[in-house]
């Protein structure tokens, strides 16, 4: 029996090479956008592999659609073995990220915080409704190295840090049921955009090295057969790292690199304890100039 994926916000990018490498690995995999017809070069990219790409028409600004959606992939499918929460949207302007915080107007909050972490929550709140009774199933986040440091604007920061805590609290209350749930940070993605510039690098990160669309839906097979899943759950997955580690690579047998030094260190969660630091009494932690969960990272 085919394994089912659902992702979210698959017309393009991300979602498009998740859903792209999920059925070249065999999956059956459902994948929203807001019309048909955006999601067909979806499917197109996917046509001739083992698996299969469904498209689905879902508003992620309407919990009710969400509902309905994975209700109708359990329907349809008969289980649902993973979802990626990948739909995002600018808030309106140029690509939401002209201005300081206080100069941009607070309706930003409804895109990068409504649909950019709300429907996320809701998607994950109706697959664990469907993954808990069958005992089996993977939540993935797409977060990013803005959790760690100021990217884009506050709002984007603020998702993205709630998607890396949401994948490690869901974990702890999922212990047990055989459902996990994960965090990525990806590094820079060679989208259609990006190389349609014609530049050999982007803010100083080489574009031979950066990762493909595919390779994150790679990255995301890999994890869902790893034998380590139980253990890694509620943790933050830097891809590149994890790619790297276990041979998965960029389309043209590339190893993208991991921009964790780039942006100040390694994810939040799980934290770093003060075993793993070395400390070992109060003295030695304010000799650390303090611990707070994050030093050393």
């Amino acid at each position: 029996m085919a394994r089912v994926a659902l992702v979210t916000g698959g017309s393009r990018g991300v979602g498009r090479g998740v859903a792209t490498a999920l059925a070249e690995a065999g999956w059956t995999v459902y994948v929203t956008g807001r019309s048909a017809g955006r999601l067909q070069a979806t499917l197109d990219a996917a046509a001739g592999a083992p698996g299969e790409v469904r498209p689905l028409e879902c508003d992620h600004a309407d919990d009710e659609q969400i509902v309905a959606t994975v209700a109708r992939v359990a329907t349809e499918a008969g289980r649902l073995d993973l979802l990626v929460n990948n739909v995002w949207t600018n808030p309106k302007g140029f690509m939401g990220f002209n201005g300081k915080f206080w100069e941009r107007p607070a309706g930003d909050w409804d895109a990068l915080m409504g649909i950019g972490l709300r429907a996320h929550y809701v998607a994950s709140c109706e697959a664990a409704k469907v993954m808990v009774p069958q005992g089996s199933g993977l939540m993935v986040n797409i977060s990013s190295f803005g959790s760690r440091s100021p990217f884009h604007t506050v709002l984007y920061g603020m998702s993205k840090t709630a998607l890396d805590k949401m994948a490690s609290d869901m974990a702890h209350e999922l212990a047990g049921t055989g459902v996990s749930t994960l965090s990525l940070w990806l590094g820079l993605i060679r989208t259609e955009l990006i190389l349609s510039l014609g530049m050999d690098d982007f803010n100083g990160f080489p574009l031979d090295r950066a990762e493909d669309p595919t390779f994150v839906g790679r990255v995301i097979a890999a994890l869902a057969e790893d034998p380590a899943l139980p253990e890694l759950s509620g943790s933050t997955v830097i891809t590149a790292e994890y790619g790297r580690e276990h041979g998965v690579t960029n389309d043209d047998g590339a190893v993208p690199l991991s921009h964790r030094g780039a942006f100040g260190g390694g994810p939040l969660f799980p934290p770093v304890t003060d075993e793993q630091l070395g400390i070992t009494t109060v003295d030695e932690v304010a000799a650390a100039g303090g611990h707070n969960g994050f030093v050393g990272q």
